[in-house]
């Protein structure tokens, strides 16, 4: 092994800190949403995914999406941060520390991004107006709800210590609550929320006070913020570098930097083909589901997926900011995981290399593993947001034909 090689090892599977904690290597699991829930409650099935996560060698595991309040849920199947759920979640975290591993979960609200059925009232947002992607119609916040929602930020950061989190991952991207408040494609208030960057920063400053008050000084704070919305309209580069530098300036310890609207354009988020008849195929509501089939490839654009699609966006970040820096986004082998290290980068985050092979940080150190064995065919995504994730070569034989048929075409475009 040559010595260019072997300080590429070194960096990669050394410890690092991010504020009040210290990670046993540069990767994280990152917060891609599971879908392993019972009435917005853990299950056997979350803690058995999270403890192969971290037997698997990551430096830290991130249980995804948890509301911070009943009206920011945006499934049934989803995670509600309260008291009740202490108890469980602690089995998981006491489990991933078992392993060796640190322990955060992902707090956010998702505003549109609901129905009055799970939400318990009609969706809110930054403003009134009419959600095409969910589809419901949406109210915009009043200013003392905008008030409660950015406590209930701070009392989730309570409650994930409780449950014996390491860290907090504060979702201030892809369109959801904190995002529609940023981009100026959801914000057309014209109070003091609204208008200026600076006015559509308020809702973010606010949930971020709270939450570093929360966090005190043995809980680390990362956050979540697109680099772009990903469509005309919505929030570029250069506002994205000013959100980042105003997140750096309130105490973040961190930030992972995405991109994408999951109302407007969700694949620009995770990159490639929706698979549209997978998604289709688990839909529960008849209407939605016809009309998906019918105009889901129009509503959902297809954004091609390459390693490392958001490198070179994240590169002008690093230049503006001096907080540590996570880099998530098309990482599924380590030469590539290696690159973004070496462009400064202190952690990287995998989603979809994870759900394939949990295991995949202990092959690359202990293995040699160059790549996993993901195709990319987003047979993962297509499920979760009707049942539990998965990734469709570990259901062989279990899959509708019409599935597999759909899988095969994609797996062969990909190529």
């Amino acid at each position: 092994m040559d010595n260019e090689y072997s300080q590429k090892q070194a960096i990669l599977f050394t410890p690092a800190s991010i504020g009040p904690i210290t990670l046993r290597n540069r990767t994280i699991r990152s917060a891609a949403f599971e879908g392993m829930c019972d009435h917005n409650a853990p299950t056997e099935m979350l803690y058995d995914y999270h403890r192969s996560v971290a037997a698997g060698g990551i430096g830290m595991t991130t249980l995804a999406y948890a509301s911070v309040t009943r009206n920011g849920l945006s499934f049934k199947h989803q995670l509600w941060m309260r008291p009740e759920i202490v108890k469980p979640l602690r089995r998981i975290t006491d489990a991933i520390h078992d392993e060796g591993a640190k322990a955060s979960i992902q707090l956010g609200h998702c505003g549109n991004m609901s129905h009055r059925s799970t939400a318990g009232q009609i969706p809110i947002s930054a403003s009134t107006g009419f959600n095409l992607y969910s589809p419901t119609f949406v109210r915009g916040m009043r200013k003392d709800e905008i008030k409660e929602v950015a406590k209930a930020f701070g009392t989730a950061v309570n409650t994930a210590r409780d449950a014996g989190f390491d860290a907090v991952e504060i979702h201030a991207g892809h369109g959801y609550l904190i995002s529609q408040f940023l981009s100026p494609y959801t914000n057309r208030r014209h109070d003091e929320y609204g208008g200026s960057l600076d006015n559509r920063m308020r809702f973010m400053r606010m949930c971020m006070e709270n939450v570093m008050k929360a966090a005190g000084s043995d809980m680390a704070v990362i956050v979540k913020t697109n680099m772009r919305d990903g469509f005309k309209g919505g929030i570029e580069i250069d506002e994205g570098i000013l959100i980042a530098q105003e997140l750096e300036r309130l105490g973040a310890h961190a930030l992972v930097l995405s991109g994408g609207f999951v109302s407007k354009a969700p694949m620009y988020v995770m990159r490639g083909e929706m698979p549209i008849t997978s998604m289709t195929y688990y839909m529960k509501t008849w209407w939605l589901k016809y009309g998906v089939k019918l105009a889901g490839r129009f509503m959902i654009p297809k954004s091609p997926f390459r390693e490392a699609y958001f490198l070179d966006d994240a590169l002008e970040f690093r230049k503006a900011l001096k907080l540590p820096l996570i880099y998530v986004g098309g990482l599924v082998a380590r030469p590539t995981i290696e690159k973004v290290l070496d462009h400064g980068f202190e952690f990287v985050q995998m989603g979809r290399a994870l759900i394939n092979e949990p295991d995949f940080v202990n092959r690359m150190k202990n293995e040699g593993e160059e790549r996993c064995g993901c195709d990319h065919t987003n047979y993962c995504i297509a499920r979760m947001y009707s049942i539990e994730m998965a990734c469709h070569k570990h259901l062989e034989g279990q899959l509708p034909p019409c599935i597999a048929r759909e899988i095969e075409k994609m797996h062969h475009a990909t190529k």
